[in-house]
């Protein structure tokens, strides 16, 4: 901290993180580590899997390999300095770095709500529009709609940002969390913060109830289509192609939404940190599983892969 005066001038920041687990931190570490690992390992074979087979150059894999690219730098502005910091005595980042994290962390959460939506979206074109799916979601459509889900995440963050860099930090500069978030720097600011809370719930608004109105009202077509497909098949075919993405958005909103309701108060209890994971390390990692398991396409193009590599 630096003094001036009567005003001192907060430089940095110290993360309480998981620090009131002392027996368990190597357990923890371990764990987090594998999960951080298989996060960017998965999304990573993804995305190089999507852009090596020209049967998944289409519009639902086009949105799903920048899904991926959006994990790894989600997962990555956390997930490194929570697994750095688990063996210092002293868990600090300077003022910047919580800065440039929170932006990083903003930009790519709310980038990917926007995606899901852009997501639900196509699947909707699909299912209710199967002749025309081709000349809706063009390539130059599906270019627009995936810039557009970055600089909507972009514009929101900057906004957010804006809010921070009004906040004064001249008090207590202990995080009780693992990484820089609103809610726990809304309480340490020394300054009035009604106006970052008034710009959080309108943004909550925008990229959480809009975007999620918007899936909700999609999938309520796409249900009225599949009622009227006649086959038992049919139907069961039109239903897994949506599956995988409802529950993807599924994970990402209650967790999100529980996590934020949670902590509101700024007080982040370990089960809130234990709950933060899950949403910001956890959802990451299982996404590529969602959309890939149960996906012939994907299996399909492992398979091609392996025969071009050698693999039995």
């Amino acid at each position: 901290m630096i003094g001036g005066g009567n005003i001192t001038k907060i430089t940095h920041f110290i993360f309480l993180g998981f620090s009131d687990f002392p027996r368990i931190i190597a357990v923890l570490f371990a764990v987090f580590l594998v999960i951080y690992i298989l996060t960017v390992t998965w999304n990573l074979s993804l995305l190089i899997l999507i852009r090596m087979d020209s049967h998944l150059h289409t519009p639902m894999y086009f949105f799903l390999s920048n899904l991926s690219f959006i994990d790894i730098c989600y997962v990555t502005s956390t997930a490194p300095k929570m697994l750095y910091d688990f063996f210092q005595e002293r868990k600090m980042i300077t003022y910047v770095g919580c800065v440039v994290q929170y932006f990083v962390f903003s930009t790519m959460g709310l980038s990917e709500s926007c995606l899901m939506t852009t997501m639900a979206y196509d699947r909707y074109a699909a299912i209710c529009n199967p002749l025309l799916y081709s000349s809706i979601m063009s390539p130059a459509l599906c270019g627009r709609m995936v810039l557009g889900s970055y600089l909507a995440g972009l514009s929101g963050s900057m906004s957010q940002l804006c809010a921070m860099l009004q906040l004064h930090f001249c008090g207590p500069n202990v995080i009780n969390h693992f990484f820089c978030d609103m809610p726990q720097l809304l309480v340490l600011s020394c300054n009035d913060t009604f106006s970052a809370q008034l710009l959080t719930a309108i943004l909550t608004m925008i990229f959480g109830i809009v975007n999620v109105s918007i899936i909700m009202i999609s999938y309520v077509y796409i249900v009225i289509s599949i009622m009227k497909i006649t086959t038992a098949s049919g139907r069961s075919k039109a239903f897994n192609t949506c599956a995988s993405h409802l529950t993807a958005v599924t994970l990402f909103y209650t967790s999100s939404i529980f996590v934020y309701l949670n902590s509101t108060s700024g007080d982040s209890s370990s089960f809130d940190r234990f709950a933060s994971v899950f949403y910001t390390v956890m959802i990451p990692m299982l996404n590529p599983l969602i959309y890939s398991l149960r996906n012939k396409e994907i299996k399909d193009a492992l398979k091609k892969l392996k025969k071009k590599s050698g693999c039995c």
